[in-house]
């Protein structure tokens, strides 16, 4: 059959120069073309991506009313756990694990060159919710919480649209 294209270089799986090409699917064009989803669809954000995203979104949210909170590290950790030597910080969260409730947040004070950090422990906030609308508010309320102790204010104060949601 005569065609009047001719046919590329490496027609036939012919190696070329640098060797054969790599096969991208399998020989009945049946195998996977790509990733499932692309890196900007939510599809390919982990959970713990996705709540740590809420956090950052709470803290840039109450940044822009208290600049004071530029300096502040906001960090998001698995669950509570009291670390190895217990100190005076150390006892504070020991007493909140007393085994009748999990916190859900924490404040820790500068010591040292060390800044003010504010802690959302990730695996109890998502028990207590269903959806990520739920999830995103109860987010948003522990980090005002955990603002309204760092400056020394009530809830309310800190964002008036407390506790309405």
């Amino acid at each position: 059959m005569d065609s009047p294209v001719p046919p590329p270089a490496d027609a036939g799986g012919a190696s070329g120069p640098s060797g054969p090409r790599p096969r991208r699917r399998d020989r009945h064009g049946r195998g996977m073309r790509g990733p499932i989803a692309p890196p900007q669809v939510p599809l390919s954000v982990s959970r713990a991506e996705a709540f740590v995203d809420l956090v950052q979104d709470s803290a840039e949210r109450l940044e822009r009313r208290w600049p004071q909170l530029a300096s502040v590290d906001f960090l998001v950790h698995e669950v509570p756990v009291p670390p190895a030597g217990a100190g005076a910080a150390d006892a504070a969260l020991e007493a909140l694990l007393d085994g009748e409730s999990v916190p859900l947040g924490r404040y820790l004070a500068a010591h040292g060159d060390t800044p003010d950090r504010i802690v959302v422990y990730r695996r109890p906030v998502e028990i207590r919710t269903k959806t990520r609308d739920e999830r995103a508010l109860l987010v948003h309320e522990v980090v005002v919480e955990q603002v309204a102790e760092l400056l020394g204010l009530a809830p309310e104060s800190v964002d008036p649209r407390y506790g309405q949601d």
